[in-house]
């Protein structure tokens, strides 16, 4: 079962997030799908869905990813778009510390050109290491950047956080960019004190 839910929670990840289109889906302007119309829809294309399964995605996705309508008539992905969309959400004032987790494969260009949000709406943080681990894992070599929150709010840059705990801006500056060192890249200390 659980092959299933990592199979719908991608297939949703690309209708809600990136391409609605591909199955003849539309979206409102804040992202949210009608759950009986996306249920049609992914029919005719031959992924079976249902209300008991799109509930079991939303309730045990570890990043939280989607979010169901409090009349449990919709469905929408709570950040991560390419696709223009208006979460409705609120600037807020971040933590004292934030994280980008990457692959070192892109250190050299994020030291460059910051932090962009390429295709996606915004920049994607986190607020704890162990997060953005696991985010920069899943591109490759691991590699961390900490945020210098203070310089960026003295920029007036703006923060949000979407529903699922990620923290959002529009772009990061290489001077607000610190490349931590990890752990298993440490030198081992000289013994001889």
């Amino acid at each position: 079962m659980e092959d299933r839910l990592r199979k719908t929670s991608k297939f949703l990840s690309l209708i809600l997030r990136h391409n609605p289109g591909k199955i003849g889906l539309e979206l409102d302007k804040n992202g949210w799908a009608d759950i009986e119309i996306l249920i049609s829809k992914a029919a005719k294309k031959r992924m079976t869905l249902n209300k008991a399964l799109l509930n079991e995605v939303v309730e045990t996705n570890e990043k939280q990813r989607f979010a169901i309508s409090s009349d449990g008539l919709r469905i929408r992905a709570n950040q991560g778009h390419s696709i223009k969309v208006d979460l409705g959400l609120e600037p807020k004032q971040p933590p004292p510390v934030l994280f980008h987790g990457t692959a070192t494969r892109f250190v050299e260009s994020i030291l460059k050109q910051g932090l962009v949000k390429g295709k996606r709406q915004h920049v994607h943080l986190s607020a704890d290491i162990e997060t953005a681990s696991k985010v920069g894992k899943r591109h490759g070599k691991l590699a961390i950047f900490k945020l210098n929150i203070d310089k960026m709010v003295e920029r007036k840059c703006v923060f949000y956080r979407s529903e699922n705990g990620v923290w959002l801006t529009d772009f990061v500056e290489p001077q607000f960019l610190e490349l931590m060192a990890l752990p298993s890249e440490q030198k081992p200390q000289d013994s001889t004190g």
